[in-house]
């Protein structure tokens, strides 16, 4: 029997009704309806379901501190350990997931079923299979870039599946999984004329006094303040209201708002973010080549190694079968149309401590 080719599936068929449901009145209501739900569950069934806190009492063994960082995509070896993190999440029956629903190809809620769907949802989905015994088994939270970390130290939620760069500085607040997504920051702007003055053309000088908006607490933000090339990246405030999150934004999919109202004149954010804007609206498009070599990774409330052990477990399966894998199924299904090219996920590093 031949196998179904994936990208003729049902990821296509989705990704054909929406394309360009993103333009600028339907990313406002977007972006209002996430600060809406901003750690509030998206779905779930079972009484009791936010009783339990999703990661007190996790594992003492503790990730490498950032200070000590040399490797920060290492992570611990993959098993089935029944810790403390694992108890809690089969005690109360649901995993919890952070997750973006409005990331297009990512994570977002698709506006004619209502479903969330996308990359990270099907990891999650495959998460919550291997720990609960079905991928139904999850409650979504839907948080904003700039409350990734808190919403894991607050017990909030158990991970966090949002398209989120492993770094060093990063190891010591969270602890991470093995990577499981190649991505580079790059500059999104809109198209025009090639030949004028002011085109911007990438990470680089054409940025010079442009307004260049960025997801606070992500490292796009931090590129920028290594090497802004006289771009205007951060917000001046008078004391009004108005100026708030204007260049600096809690979610980053403000910032393509932002620049299909002509508020901005760029958006710095990861390639693999920028291609579903892109996809949602084209009359913008990356600009340059990709200037940094980033990892994401599922992530974890600090100490919770029972967890991240399992998770590392999941990607070991979820990457198997090579092109017949579940992860090559779900790039096919998202995310092909925008990063085309891609024939692997990233090879997992694991420490020797």
């Amino acid at each position: 029997m031949t196998a179904k080719d994936p990208r003729t599936g049902p990821g296509t068929a989705r990704r054909g009704r929406l394309r360009g449901w993103g333009g600028v009145t339907a990313m406002a209501a977007a972006c209002a309806v996430t600060a809406s739900l901003t750690l509030l569950p998206l779905s779930h069934s079972g009484k009791g379901a936010f009783d339990d806190r999703a990661g007190a009492g996790t594992a003492h063994a503790v990730q490498t501190r950032a200070d000590d960082c040399k490797d920060p995509e290492a992570s611990v070896p993959p098993g089935k350990p029944e810790g403390d993190a694992i108890e809690r999440i089969k005690k109360r029956g649901k995993l919890i997931a952070g997750v973006d629903q409005n990331s297009f190809q990512w994570g977002f809620r698709n506006p004619e079923s209502g479903n969330l769907e996308g990359f990270d949802i099907d990891l999650v989905r495959a998460i919550a299979k291997d720990i609960l015994g079905s991928e139904d088994k999850v409650i979504f939270r839907a948080i904003p870039t700039n409350q990734r970390i808190a919403a894991l130290e607050n017990d909030k939620v158990d991970v966090v599946v949002r398209t989120m760069t492993i770094n060093c500085a990063r190891l010591d607040q969270v602890s991470f999984s093995t990577a499981y997504f190649q991505a580079g920051q790059q500059v999104l702007a809109p198209k025009g004329d090639k030949d004028a003055d002011d085109v911007i053309t990438g990470f680089n000088s054409s940025l010079a006094g442009k307004r260049v908006c960025t997801a606070e607490g992500s490292t796009a933000y931090e590129a920028l303040e290594k090497e802004s090339f006289g771009s205007v990246f951060k917000d001046e405030h008078d004391g009004t209201a108005a100026d708030e999150d204007k260049l600096t934004v809690p979610n980053q999919l403000d910032c393509l708002v932002r620049l299909q109202m002509g508020e901005v004149d760029a958006v710095v954010t990861d390639n693999a973010l920028a291609a579903g804007q892109a996809a949602q609206d084209p009359a913008v498009e990356l600009k340059g080549a990709p200037f940094t070599t980033e990892y994401y990774g599922v992530a974890a409330k600090k100490g919770a190694d029972d967890l991240v052990s399992r998770v590392n477990k999941v990607l070991v399966d979820y990457r198997a079968g090579g092109s017949d894998s579940p992860w090559m199924t779900s790039y096919h299904a998202w995310l092909e149309d925008g990063l085309p090219g891609i024939s692997a996920p990233p090879a997992p590093k694991y420490r020797n401590d």
